[in-house]
């Protein structure tokens, strides 16, 4: 009768055709997501224009979708735990495609808001899901690399959205790119069968004949005997209130550190993607379209994902974290002068790279600094706290341009969550981390 710890064995798997299938389904339910939140701000000039809307209810329209991504991100974050993490994925999908197609039929901004509410919940939602799902699934050698990974899909979500959005909104209105969607919903069916279930999920549940299925796709030397019982480390199993397990083993000083580090980056990737193209503008760039931009700004943010992950592998992803952070700070701030325009694109490239890029590494960060026990409620907590400096993000620099100040103090406004960012990583105690311990 062997005791087989299944960590240890995902651990020091090799990459695989199974580890390509976790990655491919992961990456494909991000780019949705993706694309699904990026969606309401290519359509809004049309959609302000049709409901004849103020910028700043046109404000609270977007921060709706974020108010209930920070909902989804706590409890359907959490419900993973409870239900599985196929179905949490499954629920959260058929949320955000069926809500986000149902906005396209809505013509006041109250049922707009109220459809776009519910599809933020499961925007929100499946995040967390989608990054435990990999995180448990990676070899430990290249875990970050595909987290990150991964998480691009967010930019190529957000980049189909823009190119999208161009061609269909001309040729059938600013319906045409929410319906479209609700395509999603029909690979449901075909995510239930095709993508593995948690295997803590299913040790939990004395579900061993199923882990026995996964455990030779992972590492193929592994044959399956009748004896075998499965187990996780000590530090995996959950003690108590999941919300609680957060702050025990000394992880409550660096929980908070990391929900203060989510809500400063969440707040830089909302007030860039809200309002760069507007500062500009009035700065008097003519940078083509706010398309570019758009496009540059999730091209700088993938460059950054992938060029963050793979170096989190090589060096301590703590360091690479606070690197990435400072240079946030002066990208930003540098946005804020005069430069040339070719200047320009590499600083809207590095703020992309260093915002919504760090954005994504620093979910890979707590997904491997929590026991994979409360792994799911430590991304859903530490995501749901900084979906508030998201939900501010808009309003507050939207009040700033109304108050017509210099360039420079905006883009400093913007870059000021950086600095605190930073210090907030470099307090982080990596020696209580769930990854420092085997």
């Amino acid at each position: 009768m062997a005791q087989i710890d299944v960590h240890k064995l995902t651990d020091h798997a090799r990459f695989g055709g199974f580890h390509g299938l976790v990655l491919f389904w992961c990456a494909l339910i991000i780019i949705f997501d993706g694309y699904d939140l990026a969606v309401a701000g290519i359509a809004l000039p049309s959609i302000m224009k049709e409901m004849g809307v103020s910028p700043t209810n046109a404000g609270f329209m977007v921060s709706s979708a974020l108010f209930g991504m920070m909902f989804g991100a706590i409890f359907l974050g959490t419900i993973a735990d409870k239900i599985g993490r196929r179905w949490a994925i499954a629920i959260c999908m058929l949320l955000f495609s069926v809500f986000t197609a149902a906005a396209g039929f809505t013509s006041d901004p109250v049922s707009f808001s109220i459809t776009r509410f519910l599809a933020g919940l499961g925007i929100g939602g499946v995040m967390p899901n989608v990054v435990a799902q990999m995180t448990e699934y990676s070899p430990r050698k290249m875990r970050s690399t595909l987290v990150t990974l991964m998480f691009s899909g967010y930019s190529v979500g957000g980049m189909l959205a823009a190119l999208l959005g161009k061609g269909l909104i001309e040729s059938y209105g600013w319906q045409s790119v929410f319906v479209a969607a609700g395509l999603p919903v029909l690979l449901i069916p075909l995510i239930l069968k095709s993508l593995p279930e948690s295997m803590a999920f299913l040790i939990k549940h004395g579900r061993a004949e199923e882990v026995k299925r996964i455990l030779p796709r992972i590492e193929p030397s592994y044959v399956p005997a009748a004896g075998d019982e499965f187990m996780l480390p000590h530090a995996h199993h959950a003690h108590g209130a999941p919300i609680g397990k957060l702050f025990q083993d000394g992880r409550g000083f660096s929980t908070t550190m990391f929900w203060v580090a989510f809500f400063m980056c969440l707040f830089m990737v909302y007030a860039l993607s809200s309002w760069l193209a507007k500062l500009m503008a009035g700065a008097g760039y003519s940078l083509g379209s706010a398309l570019t931009f758009v496009l540059v700004l999730n091209f700088g943010a993938m460059i950054g994902a992938i060029g963050g992950g793979w170096l989190a592998d090589r060096f301590h992803i703590k360091y690479v974290l606070v690197g990435f952070y400072a240079l946030a700070a002066v990208s930003i701030t540098l946005l804020g002068y005069k430069v040339p325009t070719e200047v320009l694109y590499v600083l809207v490239g590095l703020a992309g790279a260093s915002t919504i890029g760090t954005q994504i590494l620093t979910y890979a960060y707590v997904g491997q600094y929590y026991p994979m026990a409360v792994r799911s409620t430590g991304i859903g907590w530490a995501s749901g706290v900084g979906r508030s400096g998201a939900i501010l993000a808009p309003i507050v620099i939207g009040t700033l341009v109304g108050m017509s100040l210099p360039l420079q103090h905006n883009f400093m406004a913007i870059a000021i969550p950086a600095v605190i960012a930073t210090l907030a990583v470099s307090m982080i105690n990596h020696g209580r981390s769930a990854s420092a311990h085997h």
